[in-house]
């Protein structure tokens, strides 16, 4: 196991080799042990990757590769995702629902407040909150979910190494998620993240959860770039509106304005019975409750007898499973 690790990261820590490339060097050359061969790397390379490799294990750090069943299915579902990512904390905070709260850095009290109330809330629903450990929104969604009972509360997508703690403001956050959660990264260990990682950082933030809100941000806020990342996976986006006059209700204001992001106004949008009984009434929903049983259906299997995609059906399921009506169990659903 460690060897075929280590393999892996010669490849991917070589120069301009991101997943795109790894993949089609795969292709070209069949196996990993081969593309190693061919790149004919020098020892003082390979030693700086095994150098890597001890101090994430000095450091508790884990390495989770895509052929690995703790591997986040939301990354997974997605086009040159990371073959390998690194994780400190608790990993099985990845293996539940999440959800992705995002906004700007320079948050008013009142926004920063709605959406750490938000985070709590869902928290309390046993979803992970899912955000990038930045000042403002970030903090306060991550603030929220930790205030929740439990171990498994929120995950934090960083563009540096995992160890490496940016904000230092948020020092005292980063390692309160350490023990009641997990921090995650494609980034190497020990590396200071620059202008492009943090993109790179929204991508995932964006592919992690199949619900992301938006709270206050203005148009260039890097938070709209999350919002463009979940509408192009095909996530259900929600926003938060602001007063017109403050420039940090621009971004979700025109997004609900124009209709690709639904109005977030409190938690109940989310898990309010009333609203949920109505939507059992939803024929396209029943449809679904229709294809399910005692014996576990896959979302690929629902998505075909619904004739719909498995992008288009999973906030529907994970409607469902709010409700109680249904369950995740080996691999797929199954009625409560």
């Amino acid at each position: 196991m460690y060897d075929m690790l280590l393999q892996k990261l010669l490849i991917l820590r070589t120069p301009k080799v991101g997943p795109a490339t790894y993949n089609k060097l795969l292709t070209q050359y069949g196996d990993v042990l081969s593309v190693v061969d061919a790149l004919h790397l020098d020892s003082s390379f390979i030693d700086s990757v095994k150098r890597e490799m001890d101090d994430a294990y000095n450091l508790g750090i884990e390495y989770i590769c895509d052929d690995d069943s703790r591997y986040p299915a939301g990354l997974l579902g997605v086009k040159n995702h990371p073959i390998i990512i690194t994780a400190r904390g608790n990993t099985d905070t990845l293996k539940k629902h999440s959800v992705s709260i995002v906004g700007t850095r320079h948050a008013t009290a009142y926004g920063m407040n709605f959406l750490s109330d938000l985070a709590y809330d869902f928290a309390n629903h046993n979803f992970a909150v899912t955000s990038g450990l930045a000042m403002g929104a970030d903090t306060a969604a991550h603030i929220g979910a930790l205030r929740a009972d439990g171990n498994m509360q929120t995950i934090a997508v960083v563009a540096g190494g995992v160890d490496y703690i940016w904000p230092l403001e948020n020092e005292s956050l980063y390692y309160e998620i350490l023990n009641r959660g997990v921090i995650i990264s494609e980034m190497p260990v020990g590396m200071k993240p620059n202008a492009q990682n943090f993109v790179q950082r929204n991508h995932w933030v964006a592919a992690l959860s199949d619900i992301l809100i938006l709270g206050e941000a203005d148009e260039k806020s890097g938070s709209m770039t999350t919002v463009r990342f979940a509408l192009d996976y095909k996530k259900r986006v929600f926003a938060v509106p602001g007063h017109p006059s403050d420039p940090r209700s621009i971004g979700p204001n025109s997004l609900i304005k124009n209709g690709r992001a639904t109005l977030c106004m409190s938690v109940k949008d989310f898990f309010d019975d009333e609203k949920q009984k109505s939507k059992n009434n939803c024929k396209y929903e029943n449809d679904i409750l229709d294809k399910i049983g005692t014996i576990p259906v896959s979302e690929s299997v629902l998505a075909n007898l619904v004739e719909k995609s498995v992008a288009e059906i999973k906030t529907d399921l994970v409607v469902l499973e709010l409700q109680g009506l249904i369950r995740k169990q080996d691999g797929g659903y199954v009625l409560n």
